[in-house]
């Protein structure tokens, strides 16, 4: 460790230029880390925070399209409740649309339609839960940043039916990047087929729904109640990957992080193979004076450990800082404590891998180069 501190002193302005590098790949590392975390938050939050182990579909529908797709008889939720292994199955309805409150806020809300009392039905923080009355809403908190206001009526675009804000849920509850709503199962029918307040709608609209949420015990054979009923059922991870956009986000910015650390791996590796050959004559006479080769490879490890540490600590700090600043934006980001400490791991480790290949080279370099054997 003495040559490692002393190198790292003597040499600082060409470890400070390196350590820049790889404090600035650890802030790019965890701003894309926030905006991965943010994009998952705002398009499935509100499927996160379901209390249901799975959602069973009409049978056939395509998978990543299946919210906005699947229509399943309203039957099927007693024929799942009465599945060995389920605890609690409820009709759940979803659907997109654009609404104006009575305060000319314009807003796109997702609804969800529940049975009020049901086992999805949520606690709002403030206000009430869904009641007796057809025309009530629950929203998410992130709502209010729009403008909806608690006792607000929200009137569905096109359709005309005007829904009181009653309850306001903790936190955030988005799907597809859009606000939730809940609203009772048989209103939710309603606006799906566009019937006007007042019209009775047609009477197969009563009988249909989204899907069927499912709540059941551990090692619950779900294939085998698709069977049998004849739906199509995903977990709740799973059904993420039928929200609007989720997979393709998701997988571009996992893209982008995997290439970002093979290059923070190239970078350092790059930077230590020039260091080594720099260095080549001082390891030459460290040979030389009987260092054995294992002494300096593990000399220049540490070096290159103590820079990656130092470098990716304060890469973090500054990202951290720089991600608190945008969060308060309405752009989708959100720190996740997990996910950046697993960031700064992989570009310490990889950078270390790097390192690693480049200084085998010294188990190349002669002892006898020091001594002129080589003239």
């Amino acid at each position: 460790m003495f040559l490692t501190i002393r190198e790292l002193v003597f040499a600082r302005s060409r470890f400070a230029l390196m350590g820049t590098v790889v404090a600035l790949i650890a802030i790019l590392m965890v701003l894309l880390s926030g905006l991965s975390v943010g994009l998952v938050d705002d398009g499935v939050s509100g499927l996160k925070k379901l209390p249901v182990t799975s959602l069973a579909f009409e049978r056939g529908v395509a998978g990543d399209a299946a919210f906005s797709r699947s229509v399943v008889d309203l039957g099927t939720v007693d024929e799942w409740a009465e599945r060995d292994g389920v605890t609690d199955a409820a009709p759940y309805g979803n659907t997109l649309v654009n609404a104006k409150t009575n305060g000319d806020v314009d807003i796109d809300l997702a609804l969800f339609g529940v049975q009020p009392g049901s086992f999805i039905d949520p606690e709002p923080a403030r206000g009430t839960r869904l009641g007796s009355d057809p025309n009530e809403i629950v929203v998410s908190a992130t709502a209010l940043d729009a403008g909806v206001r608690l006792g607000d009526v929200v009137t569905v675009d096109r359709v005309g039916t005007e829904l009181t804000v009653v309850g306001v849920l903790d936190g955030q509850h988005t799907y597809g990047h859009v606000d939730i709503g809940y609203i009772p199962l048989r209103t939710w029918q309603e606006i799906r087929t566009g019937t006007a307040p007042g019209a009775q709608a047609p009477a197969h609209a009563y009988e249909e729904i989204t899907a069927v949420a499912v709540r059941s015990a551990s090692g619950t054979d779900l294939a085998a109640g698709d069977r049998e009923v004849g739906t199509m059922s995903m977990t709740l991870e799973e059904s993420f990957g039928a929200s609007p956009g989720y997979t393709a986000e998701t997988s571009t910015l996992q893209m982008i992080q995997v290439f970002l650390y093979a290059i923070s791996a190239l970078v350092v590796g790059a930077f230590f193979t020039v260091l080594t050959i720099q260095r080549k004559p001082e390891i030459a006479v460290l040979r030389a004076m009987g260092a054995s080769t294992r002494y300096v490879l593990r000399d220049s490890l540490a070096q290159s450990l103590v820079l990656l540490t130092i470098s990716t600590v304060l890469g973090v700090g500054i990202g951290v800082a720089a991600g608190a600043a945008i969060s308060s934006t309405p752009m989708p980001f959100s720190l996740d404590p997990g996910s950046i400490a697993v960031a700064g791991l992989l570009l310490v480790v990889l950078g270390m891998a790097g390192a690693a290949i480049a200084v085998l080279r010294i188990v190349k370099v002669d002892p006898l180069t020091a001594l002129g054997g080589n003239r």
